[in-house]
């Protein structure tokens, strides 16, 4: 497996194909609310499987802080480290960019962020009808 960032249309699309495959199709989460207003100015990753597009998630700044979002998998390989590498190659990227990191982690997700070295940082909070909490890193 490899993780790469979308620099091409089709590897744009296919991070928008994964994202809307995991968050609208099967969390039910809005589609207006999945592809907003900051894709333009996000940095993509996807994760491929050979040529097969299986993971993806975003990375931008947000008054200096990295943001982390949109981390989703294809349920195929869930529990299989894929999640791992997807914010491994983050982690990379936003090293030479920023101090520190933040996400809104579905609070289902806390332990693998944990795992990351992720704390939280907020009371639960509903997004797209979800709970969530804050998690922060420093790097």
């Amino acid at each position: 497996m490899k993780v790469i960032i979308a620099n091409t249309d089709k590897e744009i699309q296919d991070a928008f194909t994964i994202r809307t495959r995991v968050f609208v199709d099967e969390q039910q989460v809005p589609e207006e609310e999945e592809i907003d207003k900051f894709e333009s100015t996000s940095t993509h990753f996807v994760l491929y499987d050979h040529n097969t597009p299986v993971g993806a998630g975003r990375f931008r700044i947000l008054d200096g802080i990295g943001k982390v979002e949109r981390i989703c998998v294809i349920k195929d390989y869930r529990g299989k480290g894929a999640g791992f590498h997807i914010m491994e190659a983050i982690h990379d990227y936003a090293k030479s960019k920023v101090q520190s990191l933040k996400l809104n982690a579905q609070t289902q997700a806390i332990p693998f962020y944990e795992k990351l070295g992720y704390t939280v940082d907020s009371e639960e909070f509903l997004d797209a009808g979800i709970p969530h909490k804050t998690m922060i890193k420093a790097l």
